[in-house]
């Protein structure tokens, strides 16, 4: 056998040798985790499989509730929170003349008594889910500030009380348009009392305390509304 033989014989060898050393290594490795496995089963028994299970399949992260959302939802049911009522009696007197060549010839007066109502509250449409603050169990409420929601005649109570077209009937025949003019002059007349009579704070009042309420009801125990005040010149 040549030097060369030789050489080439004992590499196979060693590489042989090699082989199932490793072989012997790995079967060794497996024998081992095969026998911590074991023996932690023996000690802990399902608990350590609960662990395994826990490290291959672990469990997804629990759902969170967004809370402010929740309660923008509840308050904002209510919608257009109409939260005071202002009704008054009003008595509206209209005229128009009638001229020819320049000079009056007549006068048609109509005397209207008129019963308007303003609507005054919060629009909870507008909250954010910047308004809701929840610290140290305290939910705090910011609500959007009060304003007229609407104004309007009850045609079913108003009327016309008094309609004269002067002497010989010389006036003007426009009653639809004097009671127009009428129920127009009334819905200022009766916005401009509610103004008077600070309908806004009213409304602001009453929508803290109704807020409160419902949020109560749904569970929340300390709760603090507060409440913006109406922005110059928004009362007319």
């Amino acid at each position: 056998m040549t030097e060369q033989n030789i050489r080439a014989w004992k590499g196979e060898n060693i590489m042989q040798s090699l082989l199932r050393n490793l072989l012997v290594m790995s079967t060794g490795s497996i024998i081992a985790v095969a026998l911590i496995v074991g023996v932690g089963v023996w000690r802990t028994g399902e608990g350590f499989i609960e662990q395994l299970e826990a490290i291959f399949h672990p469990k997804p992260p629990a759902p969170q509730v967004d809370v402010r959302s929740m309660i923008l939802n509840q308050v904002q049911g209510a919608s257009e929170l109409t939260t005071a009522i202002l009704t008054t009696e009003t008595v509206v007197p209209t005229h128009q003349d009638s001229s020819f060549a320049g000079y009056v010839v007549g006068t048609t007066k109509l005397l209207y008594i008129a019963y308007g109502q303003v609507r005054a509250g919060v629009d909870l449409g507008k909250l954010k889910p910047t308004d809701v603050e929840i610290n140290n169990n305290i939910l705090r409420l910011h609500l959007p500030p009060p304003k007229i929601l609407d104004s309007k005649i009850d045609v079913n109570r108003s009327k016309v009380y008094e309609y004269d077209r002067g002497f010989l009937n010389l006036g003007p025949d426009v009653a639809p348009q004097l009671q127009t003019l009428a129920e127009q002059e009334t819905l200022k007349k009766v916005v401009s009392a509610a103004c008077e009579s600070n309908l806004l704070q009213q409304a602001n009042d009453r929508a803290k305390l109704v807020v409160t309420q419902l949020l109560n009801t749904a569970g929340y125990k300390q709760v603090e509304v507060i409440v913006t005040p109406p922005p110059p010149r928004s009362c007319s």
